[in-house]
């Protein structure tokens, strides 16, 4: 047995290609916050008996509840149904206390951009939009609002992981696959500048939503709770794989949120 038999590494291993149900590496996590809309936060779309929707957030089925209870950690649900970059900056993430470094986690993973740019239709932007002296200074567009998440928490949390999500593939895109395209290729390039920042990219290697995945995991525009389920083995699988093929990156993950570090390894 080699050390690569031991971890589960495969050069050639792409992301999603081995599936864990018991939280894989994220287990070194012992506190991970989820910033999102409806699908971070366990959303069930009902129907009142006006035969209109209802939809109702209910956290314990959201996948990074599933997430906690598969890997034995806490996690945090920093999300609402409807959420978006701007609104959780300007109001919703410190009118819920969100900001507040008692509730630093070790690890936070970004789940934004549907309400966004299919809601506001927010232009995606560019680099130029982030303010790295400023992050008040951020332009009004998904990159400055998403950006500017990124670096309050880095204020609070400075050697926290981030974990960037795109949005998935499916089969009734039409315009919108232009707009998730950017929104994936941007978040690369943010990853690409800031620190201890990686990409869940489901568009490139999950499944399509098409009308088969529909009719299994979702209830009307939401999900039912095995689709959360799933989602949650999928955040869960790809994460495990990113840090088994980065694993020097990861070996101080139980000092952060302390004041001590082994400086021999840096």
């Amino acid at each position: 047995m080699t050390i690569n038999d031991l971890i589960g590494i495969d050069e050639n291993e792409l992301p999603l290609q081995n599936i864990v149900s018991d939280g894989g590496c994220c287990g070194i996590f012992r506190a991970i916050g989820c910033v999102g809309d409806s699908l971070s936060s366990g959303e069930f779309e009902g129907t009142g008996e006006d035969g209109k929707s209802t939809y109702h957030d209910m956290f314990d089925y959201s996948w990074g509840q599933y997430l906690a209870r598969m890997a034995g950690c806490t996690v945090r649900n920093f999300s609402r149904g409807g959420m978006t970059g701007r609104e959780y900056c300007q109001t919703f993430a410190e009118a819920n206390d969100f900001w507040n470094p008692a509730k630093a986690c070790q690890a936070y993973i970004l789940a934004l951009g549907v309400n966004d740019l299919y809601g506001l239709k927010q232009d995606v932007g560019t680099m130029a939009d982030i303010c790295d002296e400023d992050w008040s200074k951020n332009a009004d567009t998904f990159t400055g609002w998403y950006a500017q998440i990124i670096q309050r928490l880095k204020a609070i949390q400075p050697d926290a992981k981030f974990f960037l999500m795109t949005m998935p593939r499916e089969d009734h895109e039409d315009e919108n696959a232009a707009k998730a395209d950017a929104h994936a290729e941007q978040l690369y390039r943010m990853a690409e500048h800031f620190s201890n920042c990686y990409v869940l990219d489901l568009r490139k290697y999950g499944p399509v939503y098409d009308a088969a995945f529909r009719k299994k995991f979702y209830l009307s525009g939401h999900m039912t709770p095995t689709g959360y389920l799933y989602t949650a083995r999928v955040v869960a699988s790809y994460i495990d794989y990113i840090i088994r093929h980065n694993m020097t990156d990861f070996k101080q993950v139980g000092f952060i949120g302390t004041p001590w570090k082994n400086t021999a390894d840096i």
